[in-house]
């Protein structure tokens, strides 16, 4: 998918259809935003090689005391946590394999497990500017501050975590039910380095918070992790921690987006998204970018859709519908793609029928409830 993307965003400015101008000012925009996807990434996969992730989960099974479902509701946490305060990807690509890991270790049903870190992937990602691409999007359009982000989306991301545990329990409700051996308690290979990583990812929200910009923050953090590992374990440092399909893909869709703009699509997404801000047309905004990132993925229908929000609202609405929505199609979001893998990696094969047909059960109470928790908060 990123070659295909790359391809087509070079294409579009070398045919002329995005003026170099234009492709310029996407990179200007996008650059601190791909800073961060970098910084943010290579933290996390540090932190997993120092087994941040591995002890979380079996600290998790501990503190359960032999429970399945109080297992399940402490991952709920974790992945929740994870989404907000290091992203959507860092919960796909990372917690993934951990708590898949673990599963098979107790002898539990890992399908419920693996659904749960998708899906809070995706739905927990509403918080914070860092807890999904998108929000750093609508951040900078805004103008808003970390906290104002946060004050603005947390009745929408309180009300997606709620919504998005109760449909995955009454789901798998059955497959959450009996008890399993308690795990020894967890050791890390190296004391010093997972202390190192684990501190990272407890400071990262906290200083983006503060109002210290988000790549500077992660940009920090991820080379004091960069230097504990070549001080300890110089062989965890590879080029491949760099996520460079990602950046390329991401520049290329939003070119893609540029050309097509260029050539009206904009009226065409503002007659389906109307402009109205009462409960209606918010739900309009988010139905439409709901549907639009199962299609054609997230992150372009959100860049599509951005130009038809027109003030905070409709702007958070948009994130409900991207964020939330992309969980019935299995390409509606990068994170799920990645998500995906790791499951085969793991030999867990996800049938697209069963993905599709708790999506379409889920994604419209999670979108409904989340963008009517907005209007309320707003009105």
């Amino acid at each position: 998918m990123w070659k295909g993307a790359g391809i087509l965003g070079a294409l579009v400015v070398l045919v002329g259809a995005v003026p170099l101008t234009t492709a310029r000012d996407v990179v200007v925009r996008l650059a601190p935003i791909l800073v961060f996807l970098v910084a943010v990434m290579v933290l996390a996969e540090l932190a997993d090689e120092a087994g941040v992730f591995e002890v979380a989960a079996r600290e998790c099974a501990r503190w359960a005391r032999g429970s399945t479902l109080l297992l399940w509701l402490l991952v709920v946490v974790l992945a929740t946590v994870a989404t907000v305060f290091l992203s959507l990807d860092t919960t796909a690509v990372l917690l993934t394999p951990v708590v898949l890991a673990l599963a098979q270790q107790l002898g539990i049903a890992a399908l419920p497990f693996a659904m749960t870190t998708v899906w809070l992937a995706n739905t927990a990602s509403m918080l914070l500017p860092v807890s999904n691409l998108t929000n750093l999007l609508a951040q900078d359009r805004l103008g808003l501050s970390t906290l104002g982000f946060a004050s603005a989306a947390w009745p929408a991301a309180v009300a997606a975590v709620v919504v998005t545990a109760v449909v995955l329990l009454v789901a798998y409700r059955r497959s959450l039910r009996g008890r399993y051996d308690v795990p020894e308690a967890p050791r890390p290979d190296d004391a010093v380095l997972f202390r190192t990583a684990a501190a990272a990812c407890l400071l990262l929200g906290p200083l983006a918070v503060a109002g210290i910009p988000v790549a500077w923050v992660a940009t920090a953090l991820a080379a004091v992790l960069v230097v504990a590992f070549a001080w300890r374990r110089r062989a965890s440092l590879r080029w491949s921690l760099v996520p460079g399909h990602l950046v390329v893909m991401v520049v290329g869709l939003f070119l893609v987006v540029a050309a097509l703009q260029a050539r009206g699509l904009t009226d065409v997404l503002v007659g389906l998204t109307g402009t109205g801000d009462g409960l209606a047309g918010l739900l309009r905004h988010a139905g439409v970018a709901a549907a639009s990132a199962n299609v054609v993925n997230n992150l372009p229908a959100y860049a599509a859709l951005e130009p038809t929000a027109d003030g905070t609202l409709p702007t958070f609405a948009l994130l409900v519908g991207v964020n939330c929505g992309p969980l019935v199609l299995l390409w509606g979001s990068l994170a799920t793609l990645l998500w995906r893998e790791r499951c085969a990696a793991r030999g867990l094969h996800v049938p697209w029928q069963h993905f599709a047909r708790v999506g379409l059960v889920g994604v419209p109470l999670v979108v409904v409830t989340a963008t009517a928790a907005l209007a309320l908060a707003g009105g």
